[in-house]
């Protein structure tokens, strides 16, 4: 059994200033902008590349557009489908985001409308943004994921297995539980990663890099869910099995491959790329 190293979930505390304060920096906060960071980075390097129709203020615009997709679809997103309790014991909880509770489901969904507010905005296709998208949320997914292990939330079940971290229990009794969120940052972010970059370094028919982005993601997530404990306020949505995250999950996968199938039937050239240069 590992024992827990117990980091402060605050990197810096700073204060009070001028009668305010303390400020506090969370880790967690600095995760997701090493996430917006890594994202730009690598949205601008696809830019610079020969053919491509992307220009370094799309790649601008379009990371402000998804900054704001991802951190209000993620919030609300949590409180609709895990946070009842805790916006229930305060309101304002909802602003609390420092504290964990970003939903991945509702940041996708707020990419999402993101996206095609971009897309109007800029005349392109809703799909090619999409599928410009596709590779870039990896990094991020990953440091979130090591944010909520800082954070020292979202473990799995208890586990035999020689990584097992001990995590007390309510009677604050040593517990090795599996590492669900390291689980989760290998293979919902490293993984995820290097495969959608790998796949879209090179031209693919229009919406192909959308749906495997959801089959990858889908997969792994539904995976890690097997020995990821349900929210303490939700518990198992049948038997003791079947988790929120899975039920959510399950769709994304089976959209996810249709989409691949139709973009490989349809085969219709993206638009990120010019076309006498595909």
């Amino acid at each position: 059994m590992l024992t827990y190293p117990h980091i402060n979930p605050v990197a810096i505390s700073i204060g009070p200033v001028f009668g305010f304060g303390p400020l506090r920096v969370h880790w967690y906060g600095i995760m997701y902008l090493i996430g917006f960071v890594a994202a730009w980075w690598l949205a601008r390097y696809r830019a610079r590349q020969p053919g491509s129709t992307w220009s370094a203020l799309d790649i601008d615009d379009l990371i402000f557009y998804c900054a704001v997709g991802v951190i209000v679809g993620g919030r609300v997103g949590w409180c609709i489908f895990y946070g009842h309790d805790v916006i229930a014991e305060n309101w304002l909880n909802i602003f609390h985001i420092w504290d964990g509770g970003m939903s991945f489901h509702g940041g996708m969904t707020g990419v999402l409308v993101a996206a095609v507010l971009f897309a109007r905005a800029k005349h392109k296709h809703g799909a090619d943004v999409l599928d410009f998208v596709a590779p870039l949320p990896g990094i991020g997914l990953l440091a979130g994921r090591l944010g909520n292990f800082i954070n020292g939330e979202l473990w799995g079940k208890p586990t035999d297995l020689p990584w097992g971290f001990g995590v007390p229990n309510a009677q604050g009794v040593l517990v090795a539980r599996h590492p669900s969120q390291l689980y989760e940052a290998s293979l919902e972010g490293l993984v995820l990663f290097i495969v959608l970059w790998w796949f879209t370094s090179r031209p693919r028919p229009r919406l192909a890099p959308t749906g495997l982005f959801l089959i990858v993601y889908g997969c792994a997530r539904f995976t890690v869910e097997w020995v990821r404990l349900p929210d303490a306020n939700i518990g198992y949505l049948a038997g003791d099995w079947l988790t929120m995250g899975m039920l959510l999950t399950t769709p994304m996968i089976l959209l996810g491959a249709a989409m691949m199938i139709y973009a490989y039937r349809r085969n219709q050239a993206s638009g990120n790329v010019e076309l006498a240069k595909a």
